[in-house]
Formats: C-alpha cells, sequence, structure tokens
C-alpha cells in the first residue's frame, strides 16, 4: 500500500494519501475537490550505515561479510 504526495489543483493544499487498490479516487481534504496532481516524491531506503544498534544484522558467519547473513552468498 503505497503513500502518495498529492497538490491540488483548485486550492493548491499538499497532502499524503494511502492508497490501496480498492479504495475510491482521494479528495483534497481542504476543498473536496478531486483535481489533484500526483507529487514527485522520494522514496525510504536503508542505505549501508545504521543509525542506532541492532537496525542492521552483525557480521557473516562463514565469511566475517559487514553486510550480514547471505551478503557473501554463502550460509
Amino acid at each position: 500500500m503505497p503513500i502518495y504526495e498529492y497538490a491540488c489543483a483548485a486550492c493548491g493544499k499538499e497532502f499524503e494519501q494511502l492508497v490501496r487498490t480498492s479504495s475510491p479516487a482521494p479528495a483534497c481534504p481542504g476543498c473536496k475537490s478531486t483535481d489533484l496532481r500526483k507529487k514527485l516524491s522520494t522514496f525510504a531506503a536503508v542505505s549501508g550505515t545504521a543509525t542506532g544498534a541492532g537496525e542492521l544484522p552483525g557480521p557473516c558467519g562463514s565469511c566475517g561479510h559487514p553486510d550480514g547473513p547471505g551478503a557473501c552468498r554463502f550460509n
């Protein structure tokens, strides 16, 4: 279920909306218009650097690869 960012063409309000495949078309929470434009937005990704302890697995037990188990294709 993606979260889309929209800009209302009628009133200019920007908002986010969780969209399911079975959901009706979203409407602006400000003016209730359905004349919306999807905004180009970024997505979240996990990088190789953890921001807190315990977020990423420890080194691989087979080879010691720092990206964790399976990174080197050994089990």
